[in-house]
């Protein structure tokens, strides 16, 4: 997937290491994947917090004279990209505060579908927020909260909330992890040469060279300090809903997430399901690069038809390019992809895609297929079930309206594309592939929402019911 649908927000922190701050940058440039809009660390050195933050990449917004101005043992970073709140420096993360009890930082990766709510309650009584990220509502909660310490402060203020978090909090001498009862984000323990780290996929670990411990539980307030870990369990008997969105497109192939399960094979069995599921004859398979290439190598192993990149991806393009006064025909898709004519004149192809959000984006990689690449026919196969209902647990997502599988039949979303045949993994196919399937949010795909939403989200699905 190219467009259409955006990565959320990456987390990382570290306890008990004198390079935190520089660790820290290496763990967010790992979960880079995870959000392109702003990147900030947090750090302590057990007096006082020290916070960098800035627009851009992680490797725009930090250089070797800004680190140093981060010192300490204990540090939590941040990507963003926003799901809630406009794109601006005020609401890059982490979101540094001070209170009665002293000074907070905090990261948080989800959406929180009652701040609109939260936000007007608190108002109500006083407070002043300086951005429109979700993520300061839960702040406010905090320093609001009668309890008698810190622990009991963030367990208030996360039992208030309602939605998706994996947080990270940061004071002078220790750092707290929490993760939403549901468990909709990933979230990872792991150790590196005595220091505990936090990360939400475990590609952080392996690039810092940290060993994967386990994954804080959904519903766990997890507290690292110079005693060791201590572990608060605040929800029981709730469900699970893990995000199926993660391992379909947005965590990185060589992470480990919920419970350890790899994304890449995980990625290439939905392929191989996909094939058995939709025989074709062809002479080719192909995938849409990157998240798409895992379910092509799947399709291609079950099926026996033979893998190759047709496409290439210019992996140079930034967010932001500047286009030519005269229209090239779908420039947009073809700076950053561009068929190996040689390898496709003529040939029946099956194409591999994760996803089909609007199509826009499916219809012109059919066309440069067929114009740029002379293919003879264009098979395209979707190693996901039809999207039809927006996420409010942190992805950005069109309205539902926006969605071209949940206004239109197969038949026309093939038409619309001019793709010669088209089909998704089944609903159930999928189901059959991830453990314990039961434990996981399928919203996008059958518009079973686990966890209630107010009534300013009902408008992305004001026809659902009609």
């Amino acid at each position: 997937m190219l467009y259409d649908i955006h990565e959320e927000c990456g987390v990382f922190g570290i306890f008990g290491h004198p390079e935190a701050a520089n660790l820290t940058y290496l763990g967010l440039y790992a979960l880079q994947h995870r959000g392109q809009e702003g990147a900030g660390i947090c750090s302590s050195d057990g007096r006082q917090l020290y916070l960098e933050k800035s627009m851009g990449l992680v490797a725009d917004v930090f250089n070797e004279k800004r680190l140093r101005r981060l010192p300490g043992y204990i540090a939590i970073g941040h990507n963003r990209y926003s799901t809630a709140g406009s794109s601006v420096l005020k609401n890059v993360q982490p979101i540094l505060a001070n209170f009665a009890l002293g000074s907070l930082a905090i990261a948080h990766n989800g959406n929180l579908v009652t701040a609109t709510e939260l936000r007007s309650q608190l108002e109500a009584e006083g407070a002043i927020f300086q951005s429109s990220s979700d993520s300061e509502v839960i702040v406010h909660l905090i320093a609001h909260s009668k309890g008698s310490d810190i622990y009991e402060r963030i367990a208030h203020a996360i039992t208030q909330i309602s939605g998706s978090f994996s947080l990270l909090i940061l004071r002078e001498k220790e750092m707290i992890a929490a993760r939403d009862p549901f468990g909709v984000r990933p979230l990872s323990l792991g150790m590196k040469d005595g220091a505990y780290v936090i990360a939400s996929e475990t590609c952080a670990f392996d690039l810092i060279g940290a060993t994967y411990i386990r994954d804080i539980e959904p519903g766990e307030i997890l507290i690292i300090n110079e005693h060791g870990l201590e572990s608060l369990k605040i929800f029981h008997n709730q469900r699970k809903a893990f995000c199926v969105f993660e391992f379909i497109y947005f965590a990185r192939p060589d992470s480990n997430i919920f419970g350890g399960i790899n994304v890449n094979e995980m990625r290439k069995e939905f392929g191989r399901q996909l094939a058995r599921e939709s025989k074709i004859e062809a002479d080719l398979v192909i995938p849409v690069p990157d998240s798409g290439v895992p379910a092509a190598i799947g399709f291609s192993e079950e099926s026996k038809i033979p893998f190759d990149f047709g496409l290439i991806r210019n992996h140079y393009v930034g967010r932001t390019f500047i286009e030519p006064k005269h229209s090239i025909r779908h420039f947009g898709v073809k700076i950053k992809l561009n068929p190996v004519r040689k390898l496709l004149e003529g040939k029946r192809l099956i194409v591999i895609d994760d996803s089909i959000v609007r199509g826009t984006t499916s219809k012109k990689i059919v066309k440069m297929l067929r114009e740029g690449g002379g293919a003879k026919e264009i098979h395209l196969k979707i190693s996901s079930p039809p999207t039809i209902g927006p996420c409010f647990y942190g992805i950005d997502t069109p309205t539902r309206r926006e969605l071209i599988a949940s206004t239109h039949l197969l038949d026309e979303i093939k038409k619309y594309v001019t793709a010669d045949t088209l089909s998704y993994l089944s609903l159930e196919g999928l189901k059959k592939i991830v453990p314990e399937s039961k434990n996981y949010c399928t919203a996008c795909f059958d518009c079973n929402y686990p966890i209630n939403f107010p009534g300013e989200h009902l408008k992305q699905m004001e026809f659902l019911f009609r």
